[in-house]
């Protein structure tokens, strides 16, 4: 680990010099930065936003042909200056409603029109990377991982703009695409190589690691110190941070951790298996033996593979995703933990009050399909009288919703069956080995107006506009009017003061919370009204 560090910041002085060399040779500022692989010029935003970023850089070879289902192998250096203005495509996924649109990465009406299809590109390993348009160096590192269930999302989700948190924080902030789906996780014999690595099925998980060694390699040409970096993730990317902390190979890459409405979940091999060979025969059965089955699966369209993972979703669900492989990760990461072996790192975790209420179709509980729902929030004006009510989008079995039954309890079963319990089972593991530094929030926020107030209220990733200060565009303009701007803003600003102090002490608190914040199982809970923000002492229980 320590020669791991001493060879990344000895690099590390070597990029920013030649970084620096550049600017002096264009008159001042520069936003070309020589990594490891060649030269990236960036955008400079100095004034109008107060940061320069650097989208769509390639860490690693596009996973295509015979690198499908194959672990990711650095990219290959380029000469010349590549140009880093356009953000890089989402991997390949069914369309849901957090996946980029089909014309490419990016949010718009049109998303809804790859609900269901396949969207995004195999060719998608990159990055993007956000800092301070000021010259300091040795800022703390924040690399997000996307969420998604593992099968969706994409680094460019205007959600996950990293500029304001990189100003707000003083920090380099990080977005990374990784393989999804059935092209992240896929354990299947025929695609065995005798590299226990290769042979995890842990591609997605494996693409993550390598974007941390590009950062570990790269963060001082950026202006970043690569022995402070903060690995972050909400939701499936929350699983994948947790991931992480108990893998043998994130050793000396991740420093802290925050990990988002997540916590252990690790497939059996043996449920992985099964997925897998139900999705040769759902894409490839043909009666040929395996090996010529593997190599028809690699020669398949990307977009036949998704749509064979769309009919065996039907079926089975999702794809599972990171696998209790015993290289990549642990065959049994409550076991690894108690034995010591996972990153003892400080940790910054946390819960929406009403998780489960973005998950109403997996109940029935929405009344329109994705389709309207998302035309509907796409088009609704925050600050008009809402043409809505309650019940245009909840169905009747669960009105009202404050009733025996109805909407609240039963969002609040699936916040607890599927969120809380994995979070605090997760937290209480770690802290039972030692970890001195664990601390918890609970995010409260349903101040949307009427009704998202009650059809979502303080609903999964309604934390994260918050934490990235992301409010002007994405899936959730629907829930920000004029009205609960003043609270809101103050809210925001709390929470990402809080990310900033522990980025770099290990512990959340600071002067503007007005409260301590103590360790788990004690936890704080924020909370806003229409004109001011509140933080006090929360009860998740242990």
């Amino acid at each position: 680990m320590l020669t791991r560090r001493v060879g990344a910041v000895l690099l590390g002085m070597v990029l920013a010099a030649a970084s620096m060399s550049t600017a002096l040779a264009h008159g001042g500022a520069s936003v070309v930065r020589q990594t490891d692989l060649g030269k990236v010029r960036g955008i400079d935003q100095s004034r109008s936003t107060g940061t320069y970023s650097w989208l769509g850089i390639p860490y690693a070879e596009p996973p295509v042909g015979p690198l499908r289902w194959k672990a990711p192998v650095p990219h290959q250096p380029w000469r010349g200056v590549r140009e880093a203005d356009t953000s890089g495509n989402g991997c390949i996924q069914q369309g849901r409603m957090f996946s980029p649109a089909p014309s490419g990465p990016h949010y718009g009406l049109d998303v809804r029109d790859g609900l269901g299809k396949p969207v995004g590109s195999e060719d998608c390993l990159t990055l993007n990377v956000f800092r301070p348009s000021h010259a300091k160096k040795n800022l703390p590192v924040i690399v997000f991982i996307h969420g998604g269930s593992n099968v969706v999302g994409y680094s460019a989700d205007p959600m996950y703009d990293g500029r304001a948190l990189a100003r707000r924080t003083d920090a380099v902030v990080v977005t990374v695409n990784y393989r999804l789906g059935a092209f992240g996780w896929l354990d299947l014999p025929g695609l065995k190589t005798g590299n226990p690595v290769n042979d995890s099925g842990n591609f997605g998980t494996l693409d993550q690691i390598e974007a941390l060694r590009f950062v570990n390699r790269n963060a001082p040409a950026f202006g970043g110190d690569p022995s402070n970096v903060t690995v972050m993730g909400e939701s499936a990317g929350a699983v994948n941070v947790w991931a992480l902390m108990v893998s043998p190979l994130s050793e000396g890459l991740l420093d802290k951790a925050i990990p988002l409405s997540g916590g252990l979940l690790f497939t059996t091999p043996q449920k992985a298996r099964a997925y897998a060979d139900g999705l040769v025969d759902e894409a490839a059965a043909t009666g040929e033996d395996p090996d010529d089955t593997v190599r028809r699966l690699r020669s398949m369209p990307a977009d036949d593979i998704i749509r064979a993972q769309v009919r065996q979703g039907s079926k089975v669900g999702d794809p599972p995703a990171v696998i209790a492989d015993g290289t990549v990760l642990p065959t049994d990461h409550h076991a690894a933990i108690r034995a010591g072996k996972f990153r003892n790192v400080p940790i910054l975790a946390g819960n929406t009050l009403e998780e489960g209420k973005l998950f109403g179709s997996t109940i029935g509980a929405f009344r329109p399909t994705d389709y309207q729902r998302f035309t509907s929030q796409y088009f609704f004006d925050p600050d008009k009288p809402s043409p809505f009510t309650v019940r245009d989008f909840i169905a009747d079995a669960y009105l009202p919703v404050d009733g025996p039954g109805g909407w609240n309890e039963a969002a609040d079963g699936l916040t607890d069956l599927i969120f809380t319990g994995i979070a605090h089972d997760s937290l209480n593991s770690v802290q039972a080995a030692g970890n001195k530094n664990v601390y918890y929030y609970q995010f409260g926020w349903n101040q949307e107006p009427a009704p998202f107030d009650q059809v979502y209220g303080a609903a999964h990733a309604m934390d994260l506009p918050f934490v990235f200060h992301t409010f002007d565009e994405g899936l959730f303009t629907f829930a920000f009017s004029t009205k609960n701007e003043p609270g809101r803003l103050q809210l925001s600003r709390l929470m990402i003061d809080s990310i900033r102090t522990f980025v770099r002490t290990g512990t959340p608190q600071h002067s503007g919370l007005g409260t301590r914040w103590q360790q788990w199982p004690r936890s704080v809970l924020f909370d806003a009204g229409d004109r001011s923000a509140t933080v006090q002492p929360g009860s998740p229980g242990s």
